[in-house]
C-alpha cells in the first residue's frame, strides 16, 4: 500500500483546478484495500474515491483520505456465439479501453469514444454519448466494501441505472436501502459486447456524418473516427483547457410542459423518449439566455458548446460552482426549468 501526503490534485481533475489531498492511498489492486482497512489509523477516516477525476469539482483541499484507483489490466473473459465479455481495471483509461477494444476486433462500444475518465467511474456515472449508455453493453462489475473489504458483483439491476445516474451516486436513506456512495470501491467492469454488432446511427450529429461521407453501411472504426470527430469539434480536450464535459443533464419535461415552451420558444431542441417523455437540450436552454463565451472570474461557458464550462486559468471550484448557479438560475426564470449538475462538488 502506497501512502503520500499533501499531493497535488490538479493533474488528476480535468478541470485542472489547483487543490491538495491531505492523504492519498494508490489503490492498484484490492490488497490495497485491504492493507488500508488493516490500518488501525486509517480504517476508520472518511474516504474519496478517485477516478480519472473527469466528472468533479474540487473546491478547496480534499480532507477525507483519497483512493486514487489506479487498478490496470484488460482480459476476454468469453467470446460467444452471442456476445463477448471483456473486463477491464477500473483503472484503464476509458478512450484507451474504448480503442483496444476495436484494435481486437470488438466493436460495440464506439459510440462511448474519447469520454474522458476511467473504466471504473464509467458505470457510477452510467456514462452515454450518441445513441449508446454504458447501461447497454454492461455486464457486471466487481468492487470492495470500504468497511468489511468484502468483494461483492453487480449485475446491471443492481446498479439502478438511471440518466447519468447509479447506485454509487447515492446515499442510504435508511437502514437496508443499497446506495453505496462512500461504502464502496469498484474494482473491474466487465462489457457485453452483442453479436452482429450494428451501428447505432440514429444520433442527429452520426446521421449528418453518414449523409456527408456517403457511406451508407460504415464499419465501428468508421462510426469511432465519426464520434472523435464530433466530440473533438464540439469539446475542448481538457489537456488545453480544464473541463469536465457536459456540465448539465438534458432536463426531462412532459409533452405538455414541452408543448407549452414551444409556444413561446419555436426552436427549442427537443427529443421524444421512448417513455413519452421529452428531453430538452440544456445546451440550447444556456444559449438562449446568453451564457455562451460568459464568464464568472476565470471560470467560463465555452464558446462552441454552452453546455460545457472551462478553466480559462487558474479558476477555483468556487468560480465554477457560482457560474454554475447562475446559469440555473436563469434557465429556471426563463423556462421554469431546473438543470441539474453532472459533475460531483467536492
Amino acid at each position: 500500500m502506497i501512502v503520500e501526503q499533501n499531493v497535488p490534485l490538479q493533474a488528476h481533475n480535468s478541470f485542472g483546478i489547483v487543490a491538495k489531498a491531505r492523504e492519498l492511498v494508490r489503490v492498484r489492486g484490492e490488497e490495497d484495500v485491504r492493507a488500508l482497512l488493516a490500518d488501525p489509523t486509517r480504517a476508520g477516516a472518511p474516504k474519496f474515491v478517485l477516478g480519472g477525476g473527469s466528472n468533479i469539482v474540487l473546491t478547496g483541499d480534499v480532507k477525507p483520505l483519497v483512493l486514487k484507483v489506479e487498478i490496470e489490466g484488460v482480459r476476454v473473459v468469453e467470446d460467444g456465439a452471442r456476445a463477448t465479455i471483456i473486463e477491464a481495471g477500473a483503472g484503464v483509461n476509458w478512450h484507451a479501453f474504448v480503442t483496444w477494444t476495436l484494435d481486437h476486433g470488438f466493436p460495440g462500444l464506439e459510440n462511448l469514444a474519447l469520454i474522458p475518465g476511467s473504466v471504473g467511474a464509467s458505470p457510477v456515472q452510467n456514462v452515454g454519448a450518441y445513441g449508446v449508455e454504458l447501461q447497454d453493453r454492461f455486464e457486471a462489475l466487481d468492487a470492495i466494501d470500504l468497511a468489511t473489504g468484502r468483494i461483492f458483483t453487480l449485475g446491471a439491476g443492481q446498479c439502478a441505472f438511471g440518466y447519468r445516474d447509479s447506485v454509487f451516486k447515492h446515499v442510504p436513506a435508511k437502514e437496508g436501502d443499497l446506495g453505496l456512495a462512500g461504502r464502496a470501491l469498484i474494482l473491474r467492469v466487465r462489457f457485453r459486447l452483442p453479436k452482429p454488432w450494428k451501428p447505432v446511427l440514429g444520433y442527429l450529429d452520426l446521421s449528418r456524418k453518414r449523409a456527408e461521407s456517403g457511406v451508407d453501411a460504415p464499419s465501428a472504426r468508421q462510426v469511432y473516427d465519426w464520434v472523435c470527430a464530433i466530440r473533438q469539434n464540439k469539446l475542448p480536450d481538457p489537456r488545453v483547457l480544464g473541463n469536465a464535459g457536459s456540465f448539465f443533464k438534458n432536463p426531462t419535461v412532459t409533452p405538455e410542459q414541452c408543448h407549452d415552451i414551444i409556444a413561446r420558444e419555436p426552436n427549442i431542441v427537443h427529443y421524444p423518449m421512448p417513455d413519452g417523455s421529452v428531453k430538452l437540450a440544456a445546451g440550447w436552454l444556456i444559449d438562449a439566455c446568453g451564457w455562451k463565451g460568459k464568464s464568472v472570474g476565470k471560470a467560463g461557458v465555452y464558446e462552441k458548446q454552452a453546455l460545457v464550462l472551462v478553466n480559462r486559468g487558474g479558476a477555483t471550484g468556487g468560480e465554477v460552482v457560482t457560474l454554475a448557479r447562475a446559469i440555473q438560475t436563469s434557465v429556471y426564470e426563463r423556462f421554469g426549468i431546473r438543470l441539474e449538475p453532472e459533475p460531483v462538488v467536492v
